[in-house]
């Protein structure tokens, strides 16, 4: 099992991911990505996806239209771990 990241491990993190927060209403990172139009948008969910199987780890996410809001959280750690980390330095990497 993951461990959860301390809050100094998630600060340190997020000062290495461009534009994710920390949510106030829970242990959980979060960013919203714009896009040209839906089938951008929709490539990219798509290859997040695919790494998102790999890892085993399945993001939150919601699409309308031309964007995408992602939110990580390891569900069994109740709150943000590597693989959330690892996960939002991958869609980093493609966005």
């Amino acid at each position: 099992m993951a461990h959860k990241l301390s809050d100094t491990e998630l600060s340190n993190a997020l000062g290495k991911l461009a534009d994710w927060q920390k949510l106030d209403t829970r242990d959980a990172i979060f960013k919203s990505f714009k896009f040209s139009n839906f089938s951008e948008a929709f490539s990219f969910m798509t290859r997040v996806a695919l790494k998102a199987e790999q890892l085993d780890h399945h993001p939150e996410w919601t699409n309308i239209y031309s964007s995408v809001q992602i939110t990580l959280s390891t569900h069994s750690a109740n709150g943000v771990t590597a693989l959330d980390i690892q996960l939002a330095t991958f869609i980093e990497e493609i966005y």
